[in-house]
Formats: structure tokens, C-alpha cells, sequence
């Protein structure tokens, strides 16, 4: 049940991410749970370990780097679509 509940805090925190920068995330719920799961990662090791937690998040550093990631894969992605 644990690992349901954070595929589901993972895509809200992708959704999230990609809410607040205005970019729309690859793969839909797939791609948000990825960038969540990302992001969450990424805003660990570069923010650390602070703020409320939800299923093993820690929510604000969490969504900090899943908009770090959003705005990496949208470069990429215009990057691609110029070439």
C-alpha cells in the first residue's frame, strides 16, 4: 500500500512541477510520476531533508526539483526539436 501511495504523491509532485513552470511533462501520468520521483530525488541531494513529508517525501524540496527537472527535459526537448 505504501508503494501505491507514493506512485501517486510521485505524480502530483511531477503534475505539480510541471503546473508552476507552465511546461507540460512527456508520457502524461507516466512522465509526471517519473519527474516526481526525480525531482523528489534531485531536491534531496541538493536541498535536503526539510518541510512536511507525505509518503516518504519531503514535499517542498521535492517539488523544488521536479521543477529543476521539468525546465531540463523542456530544454532538451526544444533543443531536439530545433535539430
Amino acid at each position: 500500500m505504501s508503494f501505491l501511495w507514493a506512485l501517486i504523491i510521485g505524480g502530483i509532485i511531477g503534475w505539480l512541477g510541471g503546473l508552476l513552470v507552465g511546461r507540460d511533462i512527456p508520457g502524461g501520468i507516466i512522465g509526471n510520476i517519473i519527474a516526481g520521483f526525480i525531482g523528489a530525488w534531485l531536491g534531496g541531494a541538493l536541498l535536503g531533508d526539510w518541510g512536511p513529508h507525505i509518503a516518504g517525501f519531503a514535499f517542498i524540496p521535492a517539488v523544488i526539483g521536479a521543477i529543476i527537472v521539468v525546465l531540463i527535459i523542456s530544454a532538451i526537448l526544444k533543443g531536439m526539436r530545433r535539430a
